[in-house]
C-alpha cells in the first residue's frame, strides 16, 4: 500500500469513528447542561465549595465564577511547582524556578499546556497528578462552560440570566470528562501506554553510558490531554514518546479523541437552541476548513523535493516512522485547528509551507473544531460576524438565530477577534526587535523568525504545541507567554459572556421572507469565507515573512 493511499485511508476511518459518535454524545451533553438533577457526587463537590448549583447567574457574576476559580487554580498550581522537593514522589527532582513554575500554572490553567521543560527530567508524580492533570479536567471544563453559556444567551429571551458556573464546570467533569478519559485511558494501556508510579531506572548501556527513564501515571494523563484538547505529555518527546503513543492505532485514536467533543458540541448547541439543522451548519464549516487543511498538508508533506523525498516516499524529517507522513500531517492539522498542541512530529521539521499551515490553523482562531468549548464559541463568534457582513450586503438589521445583531454585539464580536491577533504581533515583534530573545532561535532567517511567530501563536491561541527550535525556557519567554496565554484565555471569554448575556436579554425577532437563512449551505459558505478572510488576512504579513519566503525559497 502507498503512503498517500494509506494516509487517505486513515483520514476516512477518522471521519466514520466522528459520525458515529457526533450524534450520541451531542446529545447526552445538551441534556448533561440542560438537566436541573445533581448526581450525589456533585451535591457533595457543591457543599464542599460552598456554592448553590441552582442560582442563576447574570454575566457579570458567572464571569467572576470563571475568573476567581482560574485565579486560584493558578495560585495553587504554582506553589505546588514551588515546594515540589518537598513532596512525597517527587523522584528527586527539586522546586521548579519561579519564571517556569508561573509559565507552567498559567498554561495547564488557560487549556494550553505549553511546556518550557522536559517532562521526566522535572516533574514529579504528585506535580503530574495532583496538579497537571487536574488542570487538564478544569480546564476544558471551563471552556465548555463558557460555550454553554453563549448557547444560552441565544436560547434564552428576557433575562440576562446564563445558568451557573460552578453547576457547568461540575457537570463537565464529573458527568462528561471523567467517563470518556476512563474509557479512553483503558484503551491506551491496551495499546502499550504505562500508568504507573514507577521511579527512575536506567534502560541499557549506551557508548559507555546508561539511559534513564521514569514511569507515570501515563495513559490516564494522556486521555485527558487528547479527551480535553489539552495537549500536555508526561514525555518531553510528547504523543511522538511510545510510552504516550506505542502505535498506529493509538495514534490515530489519540487524534480522534481531541476532535470529537468539539464536533459533538455542534449537536449538543443545535439541540439547545432548538434546531438541529443550526448545529449541521456549524458543523459543516469545522469539517471544510479540517478536511481542507489536511488535505492541503498531505499534498505539500507527500511533495517530493528530490531523490531523497521519493526514496522515503515524503518529507519523513522530524516524524515517526511508526506512523508515517500521512498520520502526522492529520494529527498536525487536527492539534493546531483545535487547542490541544500535542504532536506526534515535531512541526519545525515540516516542510515550509507545512509549518505555515500549522501556524495558520491556530491563527484562525483555532475554531475547526477548536477546543473543548473554546472552538465553539469561538465559531459562534464568527457566524455573527459573517451575519453581520451579510446585513451590510443587503442593507437590513442582521439576525441570527431570532436575536438581532446591533451596535452593542458587534463590538463585543469585534473585540474579541482583535485581541488574539493584537497580543501575536506585538509580542512577536518585541521578541524580534529586543537583542536578548533572539538568541533562543535555533536558526537564522526566514525559519527563525517562524519559530518566534509559532511561539506566540501557540501561546494566545491557547494551542500550546512549539516549533520544537526555539529555547523556550528563559526569563523573557517563560514571563512573556504567560502572560500571553493568560490574557489570550480570559480576555476573549469576558467578551463571549457579556455577548451571551446582551443576547439573553432580548426578545427574539419572527423570521420573515428577509431573514438570512442561517441554516443553509450558502450561510456555510459565508462563514467559512469569513473564518479565512478576516482572520486568515490578519496575519499575511507576518506569514509572508516566515513559512511563506521559507516555502516559496525552497
Amino acid at each position: 500500500m502507498s503512503p498517500v493511499l494509506a494516509g487517505v485511508l486513515q483520514l476516512l476511518a477518522l471521519i466514520a469513528a466522528l459520525a458515529l459518535a457526533y450524534r450520541p454524545l451531542g446529545d447526552y451533553m445538551a441534556r448533561v447542561y440542560s438537566s436541573d438533577k445533581h448526581l450525589r457526587v456533585e451535591k457533595w463537590i457543591y457543599k464542599g465549595i460552598g456554592a448553590n448549583p441552582n442560582a442563576q447567574m447574570r454575566w457579570p457574576a458567572y464571569l467572576r465564577g470563571v475568573l476567581a476559580f482560574s485565579a486560584v487554580s493558578v495560585l495553587f498550581l504554582y506553589l505546588l511547582q514551588r515546594v515540589q522537593g518537598h513532596l512525597p514522589g517527587s523522584l528527586g527532582f527539586t522546586a521548579i524556578d519561579p519564571d517556569q513554575a508561573f509559565n507552567t500554572a498559567a498554561s495547564f490553567v488557560t487549556n494550553t499546556n505549553w511546556q518550557s521543560y522536559y517532562g521526566e527530567q522535572a516533574m514529579g508524580h504528585v506535580v503530574q497528578t495532583a496538579g497537571l492533570a487536574v488542570q487538564n479536567f478544569v480546564s476544558a471544563a471551563v471552556g465548555m462552560a463558557v460555550a454553554v453559556a453563549l448557547v444560552r444567551g441565544f436560547a434564552r429571551s428576557r433575562t440576562g440570566e446564563l445558568g451557573n458556573f460552578w453547576s457547568d464546570l461540575v457537570r463537565g467533569t464529573v458527568r462528561i470528562l471523567l467517563p470518556l478519559s476512563v474509557v479512553a485511558a483503558v484503551v491506551l494501556v491496551a495499546c502499550g501506554a504505562i500508568q504507573n508510579f514507577a521511579g527512575i531506572h536506567s534502560v541499557g548501556q549506551f557508548f559507555g553510558g546508561s539511559q534513564q527513564w521514569n514511569g507515570g501515571a501515563v495513559a490516564s494523563q494522556e486521555a485527558i490531554k487528547e479527551v480535553g484538547t489539552n495537549g500536555g505529555g508526561y514525555f518531553n518527546a510528547n504523543s511522538a514518546h511510545p510510552f504516550e503513543n506505542p502505535t498506529p492505532f493509538s495514534n490515530l485514536f489519540e487524534i480522534f479523541l481531541l476532535l470529537v467533543i468539539p464536533f459533538a458540541l455542534t449537536r449538543t448547541f443545535g439541540q439547545m437552541v432548538g434546531s438541529i439543522r443550526q448545529g449541521y451548519a456549524i458543523l459543516a464549516t469545522m469539517v471544510t476548513i479540517w478536511i481542507g487543511f489536511a488535505a492541503l498538508m498531505m499534498a505539500t508533506e507527500f511533495h517530493h523535493h528530490g531523490p531523497a523525498f521519493d526514496i522515503a516516499g515524503g518529507a519523513l524529517e522530524g516524524k515517526e516512522t511508526r506512523f508515517g507522513v500521512g498520520a502526522s500531517s492529520i494529527f498536525a492539522v487536527s492539534t493546531t485547528l483545535t487547542s490541544t498542541g500535542a504532536v506526534d512530529s515535531f512541526h519545525s521539521s515540516f516542510t515550509g509551507l507545512g509549518g505555515g499551515i500549522t501556524m495558520l490553523g491556530m491563527q484562525l482562531g483555532e475554531i475547526a473544531p477548536g477546543g473543548t468549548g473554546s472552538g465553539l464559541y469561538g465559531m459562534l463568534i464568527m457566524a455573527i460576524i459573517a451575519v453581520f457582513i451579510a446585513g451590510l450586503m443587503v442593507g437590513r438589521t442582521p439576525e441570527y438565530l431570532g436575536k438581532k445583531i446591533g451596535t452593542r454585539e458587534i463590538k463585543f464580536a469585534a473585540c474579541y477577534i482583535l485581541i488574539t491577533p493584537a497580543l501575536v504581533l506585538i509580542f512577536t515583534a518585541a521578541a524580534m526587535a529586543l537583542p536578548t530573545p533572539g538568541n533562543s532561535m535555533t536558526n537564522s532567517g526566514a525559519h527563525g523568525f517562524s519559530e518566534i511567530l509559532y511561539a506566540y501563536t501557540s501561546g494566545a491561541n491557547n494551542n500550546g504545541s512549539a516549533f520544537a527550535g526555539l529555547n523556550a525556557d528563559t526569563q523573557w519567554f517563560n514571563s512573556t507567554i504567560g502572560l500571553v496565554m493568560l490574557l489570550g484565555r480570559f480576555l476573549p471569554m469576558v467578551f463571549v459572556l457579556a455577548l451571551a448575556g446582551s443576547l439573553a436579554e432580548q426578545k427574539p425577532v419572527p423570521a420573515t421572507a428577509g431573514t438570512l437563512r442561517t441554516e443553509k449551505p450558502l450561510f456555510t459558505g459565508l462563514l467559512v469565507g469569513a473564518v479565512l478572510i478576516i482572520t486568515g488576512l490578519t496575519y499575511f504579513p507576518a506569514l509572508a515573512l516566515g513559512p511563506l519566503a521559507e516555502g516559496l525559497a525552497s
